[in-house]
């Protein structure tokens, strides 16, 4: 009789024993099928040894059901899922169950019915199937996926089928996707990129762990040296992964991608159908994807034969997980290019001081593009003092700026105005009685979009209508907008130049692949005049046309004390700037502030990003900060704030006394109220000679939580509320 230990997807559980049965064949890794109680759950093989032993006599093991028809994850995979869950203190389960993202896909191959319009027009329809009808052009997916598309119910689109509007179609489930030609369209590389791009092909085709860090300035054509290093890979059988930090950016690189190598790569990220990620998932398993572009998930994903990792706009604080498992998928992947044995390029123009640091350390190979592709210029920066310069009463942009935009738009080129805040203002409030709109569930402003028409919390989703009158005095026609956000700065626009064409650039206005597409098409085509958007405008994208770059409020992001504050908004500033004078024209930034004093501001103006890193750097070691010291946070959180404040006290109580370590709190978190829940944080600073995470594990482990309560622990935070 064999025993075989399963990793189930329950925390509370931990692994499991069961019995293979006769005829039946695992090994470590395999996706199986398992009784429990009177369900059946999904679980892994584990190896012997890894995890806790069972106690449970082999004469009262129950057998495992089947095997699923699934390959095995690998060893390497496996060994990522134990680092992951050990060094951010979370459950093995939470960090596998990633890996096994598709439950559809675990059922094997087969056909499914999908359905599609067949273009007959019939003499009459009720407004939902005309309304479905306009929503369902050119899409092909199952009744319940073309329901949510056109926001009509099962019904309506059975009821179509019945009518010849809508037709079945059955499809492979496994069909494969069209193959990469490496040499569709091969590039014409200056030195620099060349020497770049040799490098990386020269790694790829050995093989080993190889962490790069390409550093390239905006514009120096980073994503053609990677590609040719992605064309050894795919040359070679071999499989890639570009992670990307934002659904927003896929349309530009799917563009560039296609045009390199004939075919679109195949995409994983949240917005996918059920039936796409299936059928993903089950060709990255079986080898067949060759490229995929994804989201920080897709990290995950047990490829058969991976061969390449490359983290685009690395520097990115989006690739840190803020719920759930808090990882950071940019250190994930070099970890997981240290386990697969191959080479991990990170990508960025605003490298992460963490990165520059392992580079300087000789832990990273940093190859550097200085210059931009094709002779364009680096843009001119100059600081606008608001102080000296302010703008005209009630508005946002100083004289300077306008006739700059005036000027441009005279000349038939484009400009981008720079404001990362969505929504028309942050704060509304009544003139009348002082009242303020905030969320009922989170310590936060309720924040008015005008376009929608509504008030919303940016933490929580809640929305409101804007009321006619003040809802504590009852006044009417007495609520003020506060400050601007990037709706108001588009209103200004407008009004001072009447005839230019403006669009909002936004996560609310571009929450989709095609409406990014459709943003992207209308730039090109000198549809677009003015670009008023948030950090969703700050990388990627290429107008040859965008000659001006506003930046409207450059000391937002230093405000609240975050410990990453003046490189965060170094890095935004940057990356906004590098949109200005990509084509033939020259471009210029001008950034309004009321601190030119600042480093960052002064680090902008003089271009002299070095000195700005090292400064930074100092005062990072000088504090005991990463990458010198190590922070973690306790994040005590509860429906009842009695509850959540005791608990926390109770932690910080029997706080550890360790000399390595020092422990802040507790204290309310700065969003002490977020989602109806009430929170409270514990902030740890650790010399990196501190074995950090066992002292979390210990310290917390004396503690038996309710299930009212969660304490969930971040290793390297980036976010502080």
């Amino acid at each position: 009789m064999e025993r075989v230990r399963i990793l189930v997807f329950n925390a509370a559980l931990s692994a499991l024993d069961y019995r293979v049965p006769p005829g039946m064949t695992v090994v470590p890794g395999s996706v199986v099928l398992a009784p429990l109680g009177p369900r059946q759950i999904v679980g892994i093989v584990w190896d012997e040894g890894r995890l806790a032993a069972g106690d449970v006599p082999e004469a009262k093991l129950r057998p495992l059901i089947e095997v699923l028809p699934v390959p095995p994850l690998r060893p390497a995979l496996r060994r990522l899922i134990e680092w992951t869950a050990d060094y951010y203190c979370a459950s093995l389960a939470s960090v596998a169950r990633m890996a096994l993202s598709s439950s559809a896909a675990l059922k094997g191959g087969g056909t499914m019915t999908e359905y599609r319009l067949t273009g007959a027009e019939p003499a009459r329809l009720t407004p939902q199937r005309a309304a479905a009808m306009d929503a369902l052009a050119g899409e092909q997916a199952t009744i319940r996926e073309l329901a949510e598309i056109a926001g009509v119910s099962d019904g309506v689109l059975r009821g179509m089928v019945g009518a010849g509007l809508l037709e079945p179609v059955t499809v492979d489930i496994d069909r494969p996707y069209p193959r990469a030609r490496p040499d569709f369209s091969t590039p014409d590389l200056n030195e620099g990129q060349r020497a770049a791009a040799d490098a990386f092909v020269a790694a790829t085709r050995s093989g080993g762990f190889a962490p790069f860090l390409l550093d390239g300035v905006t514009g120096s054509g980073k994503t053609e040296c990677y590609f040719e290093a992605m064309a050894a890979a795919i040359t070679a059988g071999q499989q890639v992964l570009v992670l990307l930090p934002e659904i927003a950016l896929t349309e530009n690189f799917l563009r560039r991608f296609e045009h390199r190598f004939g075919v679109p790569p195949v995409l994983w990220h949240s917005s996918l159908k059920s039936t796409e990620r299936r059928r993903a998932w089950r060709a990255i398993a079986s080898g067949q994807a060759q490229v995929i572009v994804g989201a920080r998930s897709a990290l995950f994903l047990p490829y058969l034969n991976l061969g390449l990792i490359v983290v685009d706009e690395a520097h990115e604080t989006s690739f840190k997980q803020d719920e759930g498992v808090r990882y950071n998928a940019r250190d994930v992947a070099v970890i997981r290019a240290r386990f697969e044995k191959i080479p991990v390029i990170l990508a960025s123009a605003t490298p992460a001081l963490e990165s520059m640091h392992l580079a300087d350390t000789g832990v990273y190979r940093r190859i550097a593009l200085p210059d931009r592709f094709g002779g364009a210029q680096l843009p001119e920066i100059s600081i606008l003092d608001l102080r000296e310069e302010a703008p005209e009463r009630g508005r946002w942009l100083a004289p300077r700026l306008v006739a700059e935009m005036r000027e441009r738009l005279a000349r038939g080129e484009q400009s981008l105005l720079f404001l990362n805040r969505r929504g028309y203002a942050p704060l509304t409030l009544c003139r009348h009685c002082g009242y303020r709109f905030q969320c009922p569930n989170c310590t936060a402003w309720l924040v008015e979009h005008r376009l929608s028409r509504r008030l919303a919390c940016h933490h929580c989703g809640h929305e409101a209508p804007v009321p006619d009158a003040c809802p504590e005095c009852g006044t009417g026609d007495c609520l003020v907008a506060c400050g601007p956000g990037v709706e108001r700065i588009a209103d200004e626009v407008a009004e001072l130049l009447p005839g230019a064409r403006v669009a909002v650039v936004t996560s609310d206005t571009l929450n989709s692949p095609e409406k990014v597409a459709e943003f992207v098409a209308a730039a090109e085509e000198k549809l677009i005049d003015v670009i008023v958007g948030t950090q969703l405008v700050t990388k990627g994208y290429h107008f040859p046309e965008l000659t001006l770059v506003g930046v409207v409020d450059a000391d937002l992001g230093l405000e609240g004390g975050d410990l990453r504050a003046a490189e965060r908004t170094y890095q935004q500033v940057a990356q906004v700037a590098g949109r200005a004078g990509r084509g033939e024209k020259p471009g210029e930034v001008l950034i309004q502030t009321r601190h030119p004093e600042a480093a960052v501001i002064a680090a902008l103006a003089s271009g002299n990003r070095d000195a700005f890193y090292a400064a930074e750097t100092e005062g990072r070691r000088d504090a005991g900060a990463p990458p010198f010291g190590r922070w973690a946070a306790i994040i005590v959180s509860s429906e009842d704030e009695t509850e959540a404040r005791d608990c926390a006290r109770a932690i910080g109580g029997s706080r550890p006394d360790h000399p390595d370590v020092a422990i802040l709190g507790p204290a309310p978190a700065p969003l002490s109220l977020l989602r109806g829940r009430y929170r409270y944080r514990l902030l740890i600073n650790a010399r990196r000679s501190a074995e950090l995470q066992s002292i979390i594990r210990e310290w917390l482990g004396r503690f038996t939580f309710p299930a009212s309560l969660r304490v969930s622990v971040d290793i390297d935070p980036y976010s502080f509320v």
